[in-house]
């Protein structure tokens, strides 16, 4: 079983976690009523494309 040698500075660790963040989602406007939806999906508030 493996041993941790050393302990990991904490700039090391951010390091390699940079890239663990969200994305935030793309939005578009519906063409129908004005209100923000993803692309490529239905409305949710009038249900048009």
């Amino acid at each position: 079983m493996a041993v941790q040698q050393r302990r990991v500075s904490k700039t090391r660790k951010a390091k390699r976690r940079t890239h663990y963040k969200l994305a935030t989602p793309t939005l578009v406007k519906c063409a129908n009523c004005g209100e923000y939806k993803l692309p490529h999906r239905l409305c949710p508030n009038c249900g048009a494309k």
